[in-house]
């Protein structure tokens, strides 16, 4: 009964998103890419890791991480409207612009990790059901990796990055659809109480900290609409990017709170593999739904991430190399990240990474505001107080996925 009504909401809710007027809307459409890069695998992830380290207070640090990511993200949006500007008509030599090209290339590198990343996870989870020798499994993943990566470019290369966009767009509405359909099991699982159990102690400590910082990068996502430039006109960009923040943190809030009958299970376990034995006790079906959901969320967050990136290095080169060459560019580097390292040993220096780059728009974000006169003393207040807690995540944050 339980997994029949989560079906249909999800189909529901995916046809909704695939064939609702406002989906071809080009405000939804500007909604999807940073969308898809904030909910990656963070949704799987963040019960288990939250429950252990927060017990029932997992809700509280959820917010609390969630109240950061949308401060980081107003000083992006901040940036959109005022840095944008005066990198337009800055000289080559300007301190500010050498300040934006190195925040770029902290992005750039964050990105190509993220991207390979993303789709080794998506990799493996497809790897669960085969029968494959273990020593076979890594050369299968970096293989299936690199026809994904190969096959995103072409579509890139062969007409816009509209094409790329719209399977980011298929991707999300399976995902978003799947996540309403898990989130109305819980909620099912909640009201009958059969399966409840005693909640955890709270605990908050000083020592927690360093685990909650380092989970930013599963609510990273949003700058993807500071380099969509190319696409769409500053004014939607702030405005869908402030709606996809809106979206992803109802969406996080909503899962961890419907887990909140669940967290002494969710402690006792650890990432997508403890979410799945939990929907496997609400209904072993389930697990299906929450493989489907890990793969559609790498997928989705794999090809934001990529068209972040493309719109990173066209405006780095000033629109000298094309987006899909961009594209292309940083599908290679995504690829040699795959072949050479591996992406659960250097997710830490993604986290820190993405963690840098915030601390350096918000330094941005400074600098312009006092050249410019744009913003106000708070505003500057503001800034310097989310660039010193980027600053804390970039060397305390502790490794949260892998």
């Amino acid at each position: 009964m339980i997994v029949a009504i989560a079906l249909i909401v999800a189909l529901v809710v995916t046809l909704a998103l695939t064939f609702g007027r406002f989906a071809r809307s080009d405000g939804w459409r500007a909604t999807v890419t940073p969308l898809a890069s904030i909910i990656g695998s963070g949704f799987l992830i963040c019960g288990p890791l939250l429950a252990r380290e927060f017990g029932s207070a997992a809700l509280l640090a959820m917010a609390a991480l969630l109240a950061i990511a949308y401060a980081a993200g107003w000083v992006i949006r901040f940036n959109i409207v005022h840095v944008e500007n005066h990198l337009a008509q800055a000289p080559f030599n300007d301190p500010i612009a050498w300040t934006a090209r190195i925040t770029q290339g902290v992005l750039a590198l964050a990105y190509a990790v993220s991207v390979a990343y993303y789709l080794k996870l998506l990799a493996e989870f497809s790897l669960k059901p085969i029968a494959i020798d273990p020593a076979w499994e890594p050369l299968a993943a970096n293989v299936i990796v690199t026809v994904l990566i190969a096959l995103m470019t072409l579509l890139a290369l062969g007409g816009s990055l509209r094409r790329v966009e719209h399977l980011a767009h298929g991707t999300v509405s399976i995902k978003i659809g799947i996540i309403a359909g898990l989130l109305v099991a819980l909620g099912i699982a909640w009201a009958t109480g059969g399966m409840a159990g005693e909640l955890p102690p709270v605990r908050l400590s000083w020592g927690s900290i360093p685990m909650l910082l380092g989970l930013i990068i599963t609510v990273q996502g949003f700058e993807t609409s500071r380099y969509l430039g190319h696409a769409y006109p500053p004014e939607l960009r702030i405005k869908t990017m402030r709606h996809a923040q809106w979206i992803a943190s109802a969406i996080y809030l909503a899962f961890i709170a419907l887990l909140t009958p669940f967290l002494s299970r969710a402690a006792a376990t650890e990432g997508v593999a403890g979410i799945l034995d939990i929907m496997a006790l609400i209904a072993p079906a389930l697990g299906v739904f929450v493989l489907i959901g890990a793969v559609s969320s790498q997928l989705s967050a794999a090809v934001a991430d990529s068209i972040g990136s493309g719109g990173l290095v066209n405006e780095v080169s000033h629109r000298k190399i094309s987006v899909p060459l961009a594209f292309t560019l940083a599908g290679a580097l995504a690829v040699l990240v795959v072949w050479l390292t591996d992406p659960f040993q250097v997710v830490a220096l993604s986290s820190r990474a993405f963690a840098l780059f915030y601390a350096m728009q918000c330094l941005l974000a400074v600098l312009v505001s006092l050249k410019r006169g744009a913003g106000t003393f708070a505003h500057r207040a503001g800034f310097v107080v989310i660039g010193l807690i980027c600053l804390v995540a970039v060397f305390v944050g502790a490794p949260a996925e892998g």
